[in-house]
């Protein structure tokens, strides 16, 4: 599909890029959207080994009129591309790659385990339940009706209560010990006494009936849930029932967010040529729901010394920044990371928005994520590279894939893929407008995001979605795009 005709939902960068291949760029806080090198089949490197002068060079032409010109030597062209699917792959192998020396498990109070994954098989410490109770408030009994029932009643946490006789019942809470040689429980509303206070049932029994045997949950010693379990609430309980008092957990990888940016405000109006950080106040809670601990996020402008000294010292496991990751004369990123002898795994990625995102390994436990300065662009590149970093650090299983018919067309970029916001109405996925680069005000309003090919997507094709964390609270019904 490469209809251009209604281009109102792309951003002036993305239609620019789909009537005309001309190049794009600029500054991080307001950064355009180079064109990749090279057509949609095009096969792209992962990463560019260690960052050097060399890795900032186009690959070799293939000869003819698809050998690229030479870029002018005041702006260097950049390495082609890394297709969409293979840069998330790169993220995903390069948290792998981490030692496991430096990701050791940690033993917390189960109070500290709730969004972690667990480091060790569920193991029950004792039988569930560890004896016999009931299931309900009634009567424990003995033998046929109707029974004589003692004065004093069984209470859930008392001591084993003394047996029981044929003939004979007892008042007993739900979660008491049953006494020995009960036949059963009846239910306060299944029974009745009479003057004398005998007690009648009212509906037959069945022997055994509302008693929950010891073990009849799990044995000592059975596994309840297997390593790499997410923690939740409902786990928090299984694991207190069966006699836990902490868990072992894989730790949250710790996350540091570098602002950067000299025309960034962090409160008030626009004014003077200075615009708002809304990135500052996105990725934090964002990164926290990918499985991340967020230590800091510092604002550093466009100082490079500022820049390399925060990336030097930096105790995260991985390190967010926002914009800079182009060639202008304020972009610090790739130098910073030339300077610190950085691998470069990814440098820039067939996606748009966002296509100038990348990823380096600055350590042997630590990557950066270099993130475009446009909002949804940014977003992109959260979504493309630091989810499955993060997931895989944080011993977060990958989610099933899932697709969805699409509502309305959706136009496609030539050669990149595209990430749409859209909402989940019924069986289908309704794209939303205002999702140019540095737009919020669909993805705000959005449930996913949808992988449009190169090229679009016609009404009722299948596109894969990528699910936001918090798209089951989002109400149904509302859509304000």
């Amino acid at each position: 599909m490469t209809a251009y005709s209604d281009l109102d939902d792309l951003g002036a960068e993305e239609a620019l890029a789909l009537v005309n291949e001309g190049n794009g760029g600029g500054k991080g806080g307001n950064q355009g959207e180079r064109p990749t090198s090279g057509g949609a089949g095009a096969p792209a490197p992962a990463g560019n080994g260690v960052y050097d002068v060399e890795a900032d060079q186009p690959a070799p032409g293939t000869g003819g009129d698809l050998t690229p010109e030479p870029a002018p030597a005041s702006a260097p062209a950049r390495p082609r591309a890394t297709p969409w699917p293979q840069a998330r792959a790169v993220a995903e192998r390069a948290a792998r790659q981490v030692p496991r020396t430096a990701w050791a498990p940690v033993s917390v109070p189960l109070d500290a385990a709730l969004g972690l994954v667990l480091a060790a098989p569920l193991a029950a410490l004792t039988d569930l339940p560890s004896f016999d109770t009931s299931a309900m408030d009634g009567w424990a009994v003995a033998g046929p009706g109707p029974w004589d029932v003692r004065e004093a009643g069984v209470l859930a946490g008392h001591a084993q209560p003394e047996p029981l006789t044929d003939g004979e019942a007892v008042r007993i809470a739900t979660g008491a010990r049953i006494p020995y040689d009960t036949t059963a429980v009846l239910r306060s509303e299944h029974g009745r006494t009479d003057d004398k206070g005998r007690l009648y049932a009212t509906r037959e029994m069945s022997h055994g009936q509302d008693i929950r045997p010891r073990g009849q949950e799990c044995r000592l010693g059975d596994q309840l849930l297997p390593t790499g379990t997410f923690v939740t609430p409902a786990v928090l309980g299984l694991a207190a029932g069966a006699g836990y008092d902490t868990l072992a957990v894989i730790p949250r990888p710790r996350a540091e967010v570098l602002v950067l940016g000299d025309e960034l405000l962090s409160e008030g109006l626009p004014h003077d040529g200075l615009i708002r950080d809304a990135l500052g106040p996105m990725l934090p809670p964002w990164l926290r729901s990918l499985g991340a601990d967020v230590i800091a996020v510092r604002r550093l402008g466009d100082d490079a010394e500022a820049l390399y000294q925060a990336l030097k010292n930096s105790p995260a496991e991985i390190v967010v920044t926002t914009g800079g990751t182009a060639a202008g004369p304020v972009d610090h990123v790739h130098p910073t990371l030339r300077r610190l002898g950085a691998e470069l795994l990814v440098n820039g990625v067939q996606v748009r928005p966002g296509h100038p995102m990348l990823l380096a390994r600055t350590k042997d436990n630590q990557h950066l994520v270099g993130l475009p300065g446009n909002p949804l662009a940014a977003v992109s590149g959260l979504l493309t590279l630091a989810e499955p970093l993060l997931r895989t650090l944080a011993g977060r299983a990958a989610p099933e894939p899932y697709t969805l018919p699409l509502k309305d067309e959706v136009h496609g970029h030539p050669h990149d893929t595209r990430l749409v916001p859209v909402v989940l109405r019924g069986d289908r996925a309704v794209p939303l407008h205002y999702n140019g680069p540095a737009m919020l005000r669909g993805i705000a309003a959005a449930e996913a995001l949808a992988v449009v090919p190169p090229g679009g997507a016609r009404a009722g094709q299948e596109l894969e979605l990528l699910e936001l964390p918090w798209s089951a609270a989002t109400e149904a019904g509302v859509c304000f795009t």
